[in-house]
């Protein structure tokens, strides 16, 4: 197997693992009805941003544009890198390593009048960033989004490595 090929192979496995975690933190959402906190949703932004930049990145590679591909897969990497270090900060936060962000507590829409107002607290519900709502083998959301951030951004330096070979 050529660099070339190794790198196309660690791209198409980035993008499907990474497109496999926020599909499972979407169905964990919507299915399970896990209400996501603020921390949560922005440890998302990295697969939207990441994702699209690997598809380019893909792109580059099957068209032999292994300089723009090695740039894309380097920020696919930051980007990444910047994800598992946001769920290493949530996950911390959970176990009472440090302190959580003071903003995050979710809640809804303000409510449109005073009378309206004791429905609405009746019916939000807070989403705590330091509170774990579910864990697998001891590791919160946060801590395998950790897990998983971390992989697509090994993924994305090994490829851009052997695109730069390539």
């Amino acid at each position: 197997m050529t660099s070339l090929q190794r790198a196309k192979a660690a791209t198409l496995l980035l993008l499907l693992g990474g497109t496999a975690s926020i599909a499972a933190a979407w169905g964990f959402q919507l299915i399970g009805g896990y209400l996501p906190c603020k921390l949560c949703l922005e440890q998302r932004v990295p697969y939207y941003v990441g994702l699209p930049l690997g598809v380019l990145a893909l792109l580059a590679l099957l068209t032999r544009r292994t300089g723009i591909a090695t740039v894309l897969l380097l920020l696919v990497a930051a980007v990444f890198a910047y994800g598992a270090g946001l769920g290493a900060y949530q996950a911390g936060a959970e176990w009472g390593f440090w302190m959580g962000p003071s903003d995050c507590g979710g809640g809804g829409a303000t409510p449109k009048s005073a009378a309206n107002m004791l429905q609405a607290l009746q019916n939000t519900r807070v989403v705590s960033c330091t509170e774990a709502s579910w864990r697998m083998l001891g590791l919160s959301f946060a801590g395998w989004n950790m897990v998983a951030s971390a992989a697509v951004a090994v993924l994305a330096l090994f490829a851009g490595h052997q695109a730069r070979k390539g």
